[in-house]
């Protein structure tokens, strides 16, 4: 790959696919709980291929709103915004040739699928300049990293029950967590630079407060999977989801940053324990 396409990979995060994944684990779960099952592989192939696109938009917009910020953070100062090798135009730019092929992606499909798009580009594209003001931006996040889940429910089956708002709030919950960890690691500069983050906001009950949000997220999952009357194996990811999340607070007891980073990027493992339960528990079923 020439070397002058770099910059533009990195802007768009495709070489640290982790965000990619906690984007792509609450969009599967909302298509098994949809389908009762494997979705229409071509509603399937729309939808991965459409978090893919998103995220790589939403790290565009993101670098975009924090181009004056990311210098005076040592996590971010060497994203390619920070260090001037790919434009402000550009960021813009990509960003919007990626959601207008994730929006030609989703014609085919139902007209409930197009209207809710509107407010889930909306989501995607202010999230980054929540951290400004709203002193958890991290619930913002996980509503716009969640709604693919009514999405799919209205892809599927052309209406958005309970149940997929009730998904949509566990992964809320589970976004918080895990972006907490993540803003653990930055919070002595997001201090420095004015900042909001959950992280700030929770203070020395941050930790308490992530596994909380575990807690909650994890309930959340157990009644969706009650209320659809799902089996033993379903509630068995569950509850291996849940060993996994008190790995992680078992790493960021400390707060040490190189162990709340390492929480985060493990979090991918938590949205598939979710997910095999899923599949497992469908198959032994039907």
């Amino acid at each position: 790959m020439p070397s002058s396409i770099h910059p533009y990979i990195r802007l768009l995060r495709l070489d640290r696919p982790v965000g990619i994944l906690l984007l792509l684990w609450p969009t599967l779960w909302g298509l098994w709980f949809a389908a009762e099952g494997l979705p229409p592989l071509t509603i399937l192939m729309v939808f991965v291929v459409g978090v893919v696109l998103m995220r790589s938009a939403g790290c565009a917009i993101n670098d975009y709103a924090d181009r004056g910020f990311d210098a005076h953070v040592e996590r971010t100062q060497s994203r390619p915004l920070a260090t001037g090798e790919v434009t402000s135009k550009e960021a813009l730019l990509l960003a919007g040739v990626l959601s207008i092929v994730a929006f030609i992606l989703i014609l085919p499909l139902n007209r409930l699928v197009i209207l809710l798009s509107v407010p889930a580009l909306l989501l995607a594209a202010t999230y980054p300049f929540t951290k400004r003001f709203f002193a958890i931006p991290q619930a913002y996040l996980g509503v716009a990293f969640g709604f693919g889940i009514p999405m799919a429910y209205a892809a599927v089956r052309n209406e958005v029950p309970t149940e997929a708002w009730l998904l949509l709030a566990a992964n809320l919950f589970w976004s918080v967590a895990y972006d907490t960890e993540y803003a653990m690691v930055d919070r002595p500069d997001d201090l420095k630079i004015g900042i909001k983050t959950s992280a700030i906001t929770f203070g020395r009950l941050d930790v308490a407060a992530i596994a909380f949000c575990y807690l909650t997220s994890l309930m959340l999952l157990a009644y969706t999977g009650i209320r659809v009357e799902l089996g033993l194996l379903y509630f068995a990811g569950l509850v291996a989801a849940g060993a996994i999340a008190s790995y992680h607070l078992w790493l960021i007891r400390n707060r040490e940053r190189k162990a709340c980073f390492k929480a985060f990027l493990h979090n991918t493992w938590f949205g598939f324990a979710v997910f095999a339960g899923l599949i497992v528990d469908h198959l032994a079923r039907y």
